[in-house]
């Protein structure tokens, strides 16, 4: 078992296939064999019952000849109920009947017996068939033999010529099908060849894709489409990574500024003010590391931790008590929903930090329901987003003004983090128009 494993897939197929022929072709001959043999029996058994039944007419006519004339190869007896032949054909025995009393005994008419040759002065084997004739008061048996010698050489004859057709048979198939396997596996191993030069690079791989329209092809087709997803992934891993390390950079690079030029301050350095601009860019990395964070597990399918029942219409007012300009519509009844509340919070505060943001005067929020959803809306009167970027907004590090984003501190996740906490408590969130300004809604199955 071992070495077949270690054979390759081409000699694994040749071996069950050719094993499996070679089975279909045997059994097909031993059917063959005894579907002749018994063919060739009836064949003689017939042949014995017209004779008989010939010969039975005769005795019926009471011109039964002696010798009975038979065809050559046949040989008759006529014997009485005492077990003594009144009538025989040339060839066959005047004194001694064919078969003896005990196994006349019980046989009936048109059956067949097997004897040894030598009762009919033959060799091999014969077979003998008994017909009953005459009047009821004097019947008479008729037995007719025939030798099967001639059968069972045919049939030997048969088994030899099938012996040795059979190896030269399986050595055809095999090579027939070494050359159709080969044939067949060549699309594979140019997969495989393929597979072996795609190197990880840059440049996107593909592999060779057959002309048959076969399951191969439809592999080829099949890894070819995998392989451009992993491209596609690794390209958003690249751009994800080179827009993480850029953030991360200037934060990191205005603390070292701020730091190199207090060492050359002199001592009367109002150091509460440094220290209150290296805290700002401490939490300003801070928050992006968080969000590094959150998009990071996202990717990985890291599931929800805690799903509490919670009333949306109050979750969503506290929040906005945190922002002093925020104008909240309370729908003055519960909106029962199954969320996380912290991802939930961060969802509500990423709408309202990018209300605020770009508002002129008026931010509002509201909590309600429609249909079988809950609804939260925030809205702000500020310029709004072109509706042919309002997709292009929910990639990450997505700025469409990028100087005035950096220096109101937005890093261009804030809406990414948002479609992506939405969608693991199975949301759904979407920009519109809000005459002036932009409109968020938020759609959350109920509880």
């Amino acid at each position: 078992m071992r070495r077949v494993k270690e054979l390759s897939l081409r000699a694994r197929l040749l071996l069950v296939s050719l094993a499996g022929l070679v089975f279909g072709l045997t059994a097909g001959a031993v059917l063959l064999i005894a579907v002749l043999g018994y063919a060739q029996i009836r064949a003689v058994q017939s042949e014995a019952m017209a004779t008989a039944r010939g010969v039975a007419a005769l005795v019926d006519q009471g011109s039964l000849p002696n010798p009975i004339p038979v065809t050559p190869g046949v040989q008759v007896q006529v014997i009485d109920e005492n077990n003594t032949v009144r009538a025989s054909s040339a060839t066959a025995d005047r004194l001694t009947p064919m078969l003896s009393p005990a196994e006349l005994a019980g046989m009936r008419d048109g059956e067949g017996r097997k004897i040894p040759g030598y009762r009919i002065h033959d060799q091999g084997e014969a077979r003998v068939v008994q017909f009953t004739a005459g009047p009821p008061t004097a019947p008479v048996r008729i037995l007719v033999a025939r030798s099967t010698e001639q059968v069972t050489q045919n049939l030997h004859i048969l088994r030899i010529t099938l012996l040795i057709l059979f190896p030269l048979l399986a050595a055809l198939l095999a090579a027939g099908l070494w050359r159709a396997l080969g044939a067949a596996l060549r699309p594979v191993d140019a997969l495989r060849a393929g597979a072996e030069e795609i190197t990880g690079g840059t440049r996107a791989g593909r592999l060779p894709v057959p002309d048959s329209r076969d399951e191969v092809h439809r592999l080829a087709v099949t890894l070819n489409d995998m392989l451009h997803r992993l491209d596609a992934a690794r390209a958003r891993q690249r751009a994800f990574v080179a827009d993480a390390a850029h953030e991360l950079r200037s934060p990191l690079t205005n603390i070292r500024t701020e730091l190199e030029v207090a060492q050359r301050l002199p001592d009367d350095t109002d150091w509460p003010a440094l220290t209150d601009d290296l805290l700002a860019d401490v939490q300003r990395l801070s928050r992006l590391v968080d969000d590094l964070l959150l998009l990071a597990r996202s990717d990985e399918g890291v599931p929800a931790t805690r799903l509490e029942r919670i009333d949306l219409a109050q979750f969503v007012g506290e929040a906005a008590l945190r922002y002093p300009d925020v104008e909240y519509q309370d729908p003055g009844v519960p909106l029962p929903t199954l969320a996380e509340p912290d991802a939930l919070a961060r969802v509500v505060t990423n709408l309202l930090d990018n209300a605020e943001r770009h508002k002129r005067e008026k931010v509002t929020v509201s909590a309600g329901a429609d249909g079988g959803h809950l609804l939260i809306v925030v809205t702000d009167d500020g310029p709004g987003i072109p509706e042919h970027d309002r997709e292009r907004v929910f990639q990450r590090f997505t700025r469409l003004d990028d100087a005035r984003a950096r220096d109101a501190g937005g890093s261009g996740l804030g809406l990414a983090i948002v479609r992506e906490l939405v969608r693991r408590h199975r949301g759904s969130v979407t920009l519109g128009d809000n005459h002036p300004g932009l409109r968020v809604e938020v759609r959350l199955p109920k509880a």
